[in-house]
């Protein structure tokens, strides 16, 4: 597309002309679009940002979001200060990222889609390189499971295994109902229904060290009070888990600062992980032979 199309496709004044071209001279430069004779054409890079189908363009909006920028300004005084407060506390009053995006419609919105679209990918991966994982199941919770993403993934790869969707009331609400998997609402701290496995997918990383000790010791009561053996399946990020790419690496990194300023949380070593999963009461553990991009799979056993 040529840059003057371009332009009037945004669109700009034509006196801005000038300066779009310049930005775009950048992102050519970044290997976001590549310039031909015919104008500027979509990089991979840049089609995974397309607003229309599942890719990545709502990650992106959401982690540049006007007003959660504003969190990073802040950043030297809650270093400097005692606490544990967030970033995003910080900014907003004591408010947690939860809160502000069920005030502000079109936020809470751009959340859902950003983690519809994170878990398109990662499930299709879980599913096609490690189907096994959910063998012998009968049931299954999705811990934290938003609008259902996760669970209509399972469900329909396997017919035969019953899904719930579990989150708190206000998101259940918006999941659209379906024959093939339940809905449930409450508070993962106070209870999880029992199930031969829960999931927790991009779940934990959210968490401070003692909120996630507290929501995997419910996970083990779910599936003890099943009487069905169990176990909970967990999809996060192990850094620098057998990782010979930089920019995997980088990328963990980048999301270990991301959850620190807003949620006051982090991303997790292998040592990290093995911590919290010992303080829950587990007594086996499992880092299955899978990679779904940045994200690792594991097996916990009451």
């Amino acid at each position: 597309m040529p840059l003057n199309e371009l332009a009037r496709s945004i669109p700009i004044p034509p006196e801005k002309d000038s300066m779009l071209g310049r930005l775009m001279a950048l992102l050519v430069n970044q290997g976001i679009f590549v310039q031909s004779e015919a104008g500027y054409q979509l990089t991979p890079a840049s089609e995974l940002l397309q607003t229309e189908g599942s890719n990545m363009g709502a990650n992106v909006r959401l982690v540049t979001d006007a007003e959660v920028l504003k969190i990073w300004g802040r950043l030297s005084e809650v270093l400097k200060e005692s606490g544990e407060r967030s970033l995003f506390e910080k900014v907003f009053d004591g408010k947690k990222l939860w809160e502000f995006a069920k005030e502000k419609p079109e936020y809470g919105k751009l959340f859902d889609e950003a983690m519809a679209n994170q878990s398109n990918s990662v499930m299709r991966g879980l599913i096609a390189s490690y189907p096994h994982i959910f063998d012998g199941l009968n049931n299954l919770v999705d811990v934290g499971g938003g609008t259902g993403t996760a669970v209509k993934f399972i469900a329909e790869a396997f017919p035969r295994l019953r899904c719930t969707v579990f989150d708190l009331p206000h998101v259940i609400a918006k999941v659209l109902k379906s024959e093939s998997f339940d809905v449930a609402g409450g508070d993962m701290f106070e209870m999880i229904p029992p199930a031969d496995a829960i999931f927790l997918k991009n779940v934990l990383h959210d968490w401070n060290d003692e909120d996630c000790v507290r929501i995997l010791k419910r996970c083990k009561e779910a599936i003890e009070s099943n009487n069905n053996g169990g176990k909970v399946i967990v999809v996060d990020i192990i850094i620098g888990f057998e990782s010979n790419d930089p920019k995997a690496t980088e990328t963990s990194l980048l999301f270990d600062i991301a959850m620190m300023g807003l949620f006051g949380s982090k991303e997790r070593n292998k040592q990290e992980w093995h911590d919290i999963i010992i303080r829950a009461g587990y007594s086996d553990y499992k880092i299955c032979p899978v990679q779904l991009g940045v994200y690792s799979v594991i097996e916990l056993y009451p």
